[in-house]
């Protein structure tokens, strides 16, 4: 009798266990869930730090689930070509050509994108189903904080004051420019792999271009991120994301809902990336660039030499992107129930040390740089710096010299004894 309760019980719970994702959603959810995410292979890559890599039909990636792209033709290469780009590789750090882990595994063929496959583990540790590779909605406080910006090159004048909401669940240390008709921006990440401690937290080195109200904005996003409860291990990672209303409704990592077109075949967004930075060690460096083709409105993503990896579509994504990007931010941000509270979070900013470590200590944003309609990178005519929380998370634009361009150090780490 005891046994027939027990197994009774054991049924029980295994199919509550098969029916719950962390209470929100029930076992067919997941599979079809799944079914819509992954798209058939033709050819499957086993990546040695346990990613599998989907090779797919270039039209039938993610990107084409989204009614606006029913007809879509993809644009394989941008219609502009940005001299400078060419020109400023010269004076950049060698170390710029990181790999993506999966390459030692194999390659694309030709007509198809690599896509890290999304398991059922991945989508057990979100919060819900729905929530699978999304930003956390951005709540903003009624205050605002007040950020002084000074000019790039001559920090001693032009100095004008401008306010930026206070976000919950997020510290950020950025360089930051607007007010103008930006279409395009880049920068070359110092590569780290700082601490993230908890599952449910995550840390990025990235660059935003953002149009639109503060409380509705719209933004797309690249970088490196270390991510566990997305990707499920604590390796630094090439990702992208996009929202058109401050993360509220739409938007997404990667390639977890439609939103980007992928046009190479020779990189995974996802994908974990390396070598990475050691302190006082050799350095490492990957080059993110995001411009606006003005023959097409797509905004397109370069990495390291100028490759292309792809665009977000005019048609798919913004109102206000459609014309130009009026804020850009470069520099890291940290998600976390516990920031801006104590005990504050340990998960680390960056490479996890204070922008004030500087070159092989501190995480650092060389050549920044805008474009405008004059079609030719520039640094911006005037910055300014900010962190949200100064004591955990600091931020440093450092002049080496007079005429070297200002290098952007930012970074810390979290919980220490003057962040309790």
């Amino acid at each position: 009798m005891a046994n027939f309760i027990f197994r009774v019980f054991l049924t029980l719970v295994l199919s509550y266990l098969c029916n719950r994702v962390n209470g929100n959603a029930n076992f067919k959810d997941v599979e079809e869930k799944l079914k819509q995410l992954n798209k058939p292979a033709v050819k499957t890559i086993q990546s040695e730090d346990g990613d599998i890599i989907d090779c797919v039909d270039i039209y039938k990636q993610p990107a084409f689930d989204h009614p606006a792209l029913k007809n879509h033709v993809i644009q394989m290469k941008p219609s502009f070509d940005l001299k400078d780009e060419k020109l400023s590789s010269k004076n950049e750090p060698a170390e710029l050509a990181v790999f993506q882990t999966w390459q030692r595994s194999g390659s694309c063929p030709e007509g198809t994108v690599p896509i890290r496959r999304i398991r059922r583990e991945d989508l057990l540790r979100a919060k819900s189903v729905q929530q699978f590779g999304r930003k956390p909605h951005e709540a903003v406080l009624n205050s605002s904080t007040t950020i002084e910006h000074r000019d790039g090159q001559l920090p001693s004048i032009n100095t004008t004051a401008v306010a930026l909401p206070i976000i919950v669940n997020r510290s950020a240390a950025t360089l930051v420019t607007l007010g103008y008709n930006y279409i395009g921006a880049k920068g070359i990440f110092n590569i780290w792999n700082p601490n993230v401690e908890a599952q449910d937290e995550y840390t990025t080195a990235q660059i935003w271009l953002k149009a639109g109200p503060g409380d509705n904005f719209e933004s797309i996003e690249s970088g490196w991120t270390v991510n566990p409860q997305l990707y499920g291990d604590k390796r630094t990672r090439l990702f992208v994301h996009w929202t058109k209303d401050s993360y509220k409704t739409t938007g997404c990592f990667d390639m977890t809902c439609s939103g980007f077109v992928q046009t190479s075949s020779q990189h995974v967004l996802g994908g974990s990336i390396g070598p990475v930075s050691t302190e006082f060690g050799k350095q490492y460096y990957l080059r993110v660039g995001i411009y606006m083709d003005p023959n097409t409105a797509n905004w397109w993503l370069k990495i390291g030499k100028d490759i292309p990896v792809g665009y977000w579509p005019a048609s798919t994504l913004m109102f206000y992107l459609n014309h130009s990007s009026t804020m850009v931010e470069w520099g890291g941000q940290v998600y976390s129930s516990n920031v801006k509270k104590k005990p504050h979070t340990k998960t680390g900013m960056g490479s996890g040390k204070f922008a004030t470590g500087l070159k092989g200590n501190a995480c650092s944003i060389l050549n920044i740089a805008i474009v405008d309609f004059s079609m030719q990178l520039k640094y911006p005519q005037w910055v300014g710096t900010w962190a949200d929380e100064q004591y955990c998370y600091t931020a440093l634009n450092y002049h080496e010299g007079y005429g070297k361009l200002p290098i952007f150090y930012f970074g810390g780490p979290g919980q220490n004894y003057n962040c309790p």
